[in-house]
């Protein structure tokens, strides 16, 4: 029954912001790790960031680091990802994914570590 939902996805001008959403039902945020990936059209799926909700330890891979914030409002079951200064080839469909956590501070940003995911939501950035 778990099942996560992607929203917050669209059109955005080079530079511009988005933040999206995660909505995870069947689970709470305790004791889960949650990272978010981006897949661009004939591309792997790629790590952007990853959260353990329990001590929200984060991490970003080196090319967002600086616009993008991952965050989590328990009470609401939800992860965002707040995205600025967005780049061209940034646009691709984004992926939440989540799994439990092993040990503290665990927060892989490798796909292959995440067990469920959502169906995405597109992100075009364009001029």
């Amino acid at each position: 029954q778990l099942q996560l939902v992607e929203s917050g996805g669209g059109l955005v001008q080079p530079g511009g912001s988005l933040t999206l959403s995660c909505v995870i039902s069947g689970s709470t945020l305790s004791l889960r790790t949650i990272g978010w990936f981006r897949q661009a059209p004939g591309k792997e799926r790629e790590g952007i960031s990853c959260l353990d909700s329990d001590s929200g330890y984060s991490k970003y891979r080196d090319s967002v680091k600086g616009r993008f914030t991952i965050s989590s409002d328990s009470a609401k079951n939800t992860v965002y990802l707040q995205m600025n200064n967005l780049k061209s080839e940034e646009s691709g469909i984004y992926y939440c994914g989540t799994r439990t956590t092993t040990s503290p501070h665990y927060c892989p940003i490798g796909a292959a570590n995440y067990g469920y995911w959502g169906q995405g939501t597109q992100v075009t950035v364009s001029s």
